[in-house]
């Protein structure tokens, strides 16, 4: 089991429970027919959800719930959801009211001590409480700032920056990071000549 949204596009998944959110970004539709949108059809959602909630189990030790059905109702919220979490990845700041997702969660004490989160909620709504709860830890960790999407326009695949100081803008520099720095330089000659 993987992240599959998130390794097709030969990105390594985001540590911990931010691997998550950073493959429900990945369910974008993507340069054509070999990567399309996940969230499109109830099979396909259907299908990440469950091969993503299992990954996450692994990954986390959560247990989801086991009667996670996507209808077609779901589909405009799960859309929904990813394009506000996109938003704020790649606009950080309020662009104007959209729908705030919102989310439960239960607080308990473990023997160590810790207070650990646990969604609550039936369905989507309890994915929904799943992510918004990662990216609260993601935020309380400081690895949110982390999160990004590709800064070439026709990419924005969600990657997370593993580099020393955070200045990552590319999913894959020899791939988007060369197309984009390729064209400038391109632009750059024509105007000097």
């Amino acid at each position: 089991m993987s992240y599959a949204a998130t390794e097709r596009f030969g990105v390594e998944p985001a540590p911990n429970g931010l691997a998550l959110v950073q493959d429900l970004l990945n369910t974008i539709g993507v340069g054509g027919p070999g990567y399309p949108d996940l969230l499109a059809k109830v099979d396909r959602a259907q299908d990440w959800l469950d091969t993503a909630l299992e990954q996450w189990s692994r990954t986390t030790g959560g247990s989801p719930p086991h009667d996670i059905a996507v209808t077609e109702r779901d589909l405009p919220r799960l859309r929904a959801l990813r394009d506000r979490l996109r938003g704020i990845l790649e606009h950080p700041s309020p662009s104007g009211p959209a729908p705030e997702p919102t989310g439960s969660l239960r607080l308990s004490l473990s023997s160590d001590g810790r207070i650990e989160a646990h969604p609550e909620g039936r369905g989507v709504g309890w994915v929904t409480s799943a992510l918004l709860s990662e990216m609260y830890d993601a935020q309380r960790n400081d690895t949110w700032r982390r999160l990004k999407t590709c800064r070439y326009e026709k990419c924005a695949v969600a990657f997370f920056d593993r580099s020393r100081n955070n200045s990552g803008v590319w999913h894959d520099v020899r791939v988007c990071g060369n197309t984009v720095n390729l064209r400038a330089s391109r632009a750059r000659r024509r105007q000097q000549s």
